[in-house]
């Protein structure tokens, strides 16, 4: 089991090294959103998300030329990069998020936002925790539960985003009610690739074990 993986070679180890700190950066832009919407008047928290976005973003094209350079099987290859693409993407939702209370203007935390945030941190620490395990793969059964751990965050943050529209539509005011919808919507896609990139990797671990 220990060897699974032990055709890697060097530059495979480094895509490895560069997706977990990806994956790390997801968990850091979650966490920034909890700050942020744990107190709106935490603007400072709209540019450091934007950062984190950036520098993920840089990562992310690091991660593809690496797999240029590499000699790996195609599908390999792609899996790699699905996984890159799904946590760029979880990141690049969660600065929407932060961007779009900021250009709304939300001075309010929206019901069910900090504790969407929240989940949101779980989901990404489940996928660093999964990705940070690729590299050797020694125990697969505790892998493919972390992978339906995320599945299980997604079905509360679905619960979340339920509530969250059923008060929304409490409301008379149609313009509150499009800005905070496109705001839950965000949340509810970036957990939904936090589940993409679970799938991938219980693929993987399925394949391969």
């Amino acid at each position: 089991m220990g060897h699974m993986f032990s055709w890697i070679k060097s530059n495979d180890k480094e895509i490895l090294l560069i997706l977990d700190s990806l994956a790390k950066k997801a968990v850091e832009t979650a966490e920034a959103l909890v700050v942020l919407f744990s107190d709106l008047s935490n603007i400072e928290q709209h540019a450091k998300i934007k950062r984190l976005e950036n520098e993920a973003d840089v990562l992310t094209r690091d991660i593809f030329s690496e797999l240029n350079k590499t000699f790996i099987t195609p599908l390999d290859r792609e899996d790699m990069q699905r996984i890159a693409s799904k946590i760029d993407d979880v990141i690049d939702f969660m600065d929407g998020i932060s961007a779009r209370t900021h250009s709304y203007k939300i001075t309010t935390t929206p019901p069910y936002a900090l504790e969407m945030a929240r989940e949101l941190v779980n989901a990404t620490k489940e996928v660093q925790y999964i990705v940070s395990k690729l590299n050797n793969i020694k125990n697969a059964q505790d892998m493919i539960s972390h992978c339906r751990t995320t599945s299980t965050i997604e079905h509360t943050v679905d619960d979340l985003y339920r509530q969250s529209i059923e008060k929304l539509f409490e409301s008379n005011d149609a313009i509150h009610i499009i800005k905070l919808k496109d705001i839950y919507e965000t949340m509810e896609t970036a957990s939904d690739r936090c589940v993409d990139v679970a799938d991938v990797i219980e693929d993987i671990v399925l394949k391969y074990t």
